[in-house]
């Protein structure tokens, strides 16, 4: 269980394909492989931190919030853990769902 987190909070999220198809925004951790959402615990640590990921500049993103457990549930269907982030980018935990 994580630490931060507890019961079933909103989280925040970067989403894109806004409109249609929508989806999370992914990221590739250097160390060990490992592909991640990132989460946030505050929208005003997610739209900080936004600019800071890797993304493609053609494509419309927005932070949203969602509700942590149907965050857990789609990352394990899709292979990824939850890296809780503050607005600087620096990973405060690492969840694997």
């Amino acid at each position: 269980m994580s630490r931060l987190i507890q019961g079933n909070p909103w989280v925040w999220v970067v989403v894109l394909n806004l409109g249609g198809n929508e989806q999370f925004l992914g990221q590739q951790y250097k160390e060990g492989d490992i592909s991640f959402i990132p989460t946030f615990l505050e929208k005003e640590e997610a739209l900080e931190c936004v600019d800071h990921l890797t993304r493609d500049e053609e494509k419309k993103y927005e932070v949203q919030a969602i509700q942590y457990e149907e965050l857990a549930r789609d990352a394990v269907e899709h292979g990824f853990m939850l890296f809780i982030l503050n607005g600087a980018g620096k990973v405060l935990e690492k969840i694997k769902p």
